[in-house]
């Protein structure tokens, strides 16, 4: 039984196709350097491939399934449920526009494909035969519903245009060896995962999957975290893809702009900052997991990591020749300044607890790395006058004697999660990469 989603916020349409006999077999890849889909099944009586993908975003996106016929011949049947507002709204459905429209709210969706197709329970099913050879396309496509939904798709036209995008997209990599695909595939995923209009670039596709299954440690990740930009940073650098790496690092300063003060760890992909958290009763979850939850409570946190990863992508990407403006500059002055009075205060961390703030040793290491990029930014691209440069060596050497002195457990051996503690945090193993200590 194999699902065909389309989840954008608030919507919930799901079709599931299976055959009418046992499933023998199944396969599944990605073809190629593509996030095109490709999903082999075999029966006693045949053999069919599923092609998932969506071209790349419009104002009306699809989600694109092909049927292919490989061998023999295999009945298949379709349900299509479409619920919006997270599973709560039926919609209304009618035969329009030549296909099957799905209105409710400001949301329409409609089904476009030449199998005919009949309600059942406030769902929609379909049985038809695919034989070898034989291709049966099945469109899904999003539209605002005071509007009309846009022209009809031509699957396999879009197919096309869709493997040739990601095969000029994929060129572009500049990276060999041994690990070469394992790489190229995770940067389609990071590519897969970005808001092309802003270059925000989200954590996950998901909400409320759980720690341990059956826990309520269920977050939703649909946000950019601001620790997160120095990684992908270097990472799409290093690999040739500058123009996203640009989009990311201006998606960061839309996103910063104004007080430091209100600076958030999390933000939409958009820039959005009002993130609350609320939980749908309604859902079950994940294997029955609850509560399932929408928006992300951690935006409200003070994180004081996140200093140093926006003063760590900042200088890499200014290495990288991605150069600041002088109102670019003006801003990391400002989020210094407040670092300056507020480094030494506790915060909630990388691990964003939920039980009251610490002196989280990470979280002073990377207030030592917002410290140190700053002075290398000064010293490297002449940003600003030396009076920031020596203050800020100054505190950089005070951070590090604190860490040393209060993070660093005698008994364990080791630096500790928090100041005082005895327990070993796996986020301390940066503690070389990021220069703190000596690698060696």
């Amino acid at each position: 039984m194999l699902c065909f989603a389309a989840r954008r916020r608030r919507k919930w349409p799901l079709a599931v196709f299976h055959p009418d006999e046992k499933i023998e077999r199944t396969r599944r890849r990605y073809r190629d350097d593509t996030l095109i889909l490709e999903t082999e099944i075999e029966t006693k009586s045949g053999a069919v491939r599923l092609i998932d993908f969506m071209p790349p975003r419009g104002e009306n996106p699809d989600i694109i399934r092909i049927v292919e016929g490989l061998r023999g011949k295999v009945s298949m049947q379709m349900e299509l449920i479409i619920r919006f507002d997270y599973g709560q709204i039926v919609p209304w459905v009618r035969q329009r526009h030549g296909g099957l429209e799905a209105i409710a709210g400001p949301d329409g969706l409609i089904l476009r494909t030449p199998i005919e197709t009949y309600g059942k329970d406030l769902t929609t099913v379909a049985e038809f035969t695919v034989a070898k050879g034989e291709r049966v396309p099945f469109v899904l496509t999003w539209f605002a519903s005071h509007e009309d939904p846009p022209r009809k798709v031509n699957a396999e036209h879009a197919l096309r245009d869709t493997e040739k995008y990601w095969r000029d997209w994929s060129s572009q990599f500049q990276g060999k060896g041994e690990w070469r695909d394992a790489v190229m595939r995770s940067l389609i995923t990071l590519k897969g995962l970005t808001y092309a209009p802003t270059g925000g670039l989200v954590a996950a596709l998901t909400t409320s999957l759980p720690e341990e299954i059956g826990g309520v440690r269920n977050w939703d990740y649909r946000f950019c975290w601001l620790r997160d930009a120095a990684l992908i940073l270097l990472a799409l650098l290093r690999s040739g893809y500058r123009e996203e790496a640009k989009s990311w690092r201006q998606w960061l300063l839309r996103a910063i702009a104004g007080s430091p003060a209100q600076m958030q760890a999390i933000y939409g992909v958009r820039g959005e900052r009002r993130l609350e958290e609320f939980e749908i009763p309604w859902l079950s979850g994940y294997e029955n997991s609850k509560p399932v939850r929408i928006g992300n409570a951690a935006s409200n946190q003070f994180q004081l990591d996140v200093y140093g990863e926006i003063l760590a992508a900042i200088w890499q990407a200014d290495r990288a020749g991605l150069k600041l403006e002088d109102p670019d500059w003006a801003l990391m002055v400002q989020l210094m300044k407040f670092l300056e009075s507020n480094w030494q205060k506790p915060d909630e961390g990388i691990w964003e607890v939920r039980g009251g703030r610490k002196h989280f040793t990470h979280s002073k290491m990377m207030a030592w790395v917002a410290f140190d990029r700053a002075v290398k930014l000064v010293e490297e691209c002449g940003c600003a006058a030396d009076e920031h440069r020596e203050r800020w060596q100054r505190i950089r050497d005070q951070v590090h004697a604190e860490v040393c002195e209060r993070g660093y457990n005698v008994e364990k051996k080791a630096f500790t999660q928090f100041y005082g503690s005895d327990a070993l945090d796996a986020s301390l193993l940066l503690m070389p990469l990021t220069g703190f200590l000596a690698s060696h």
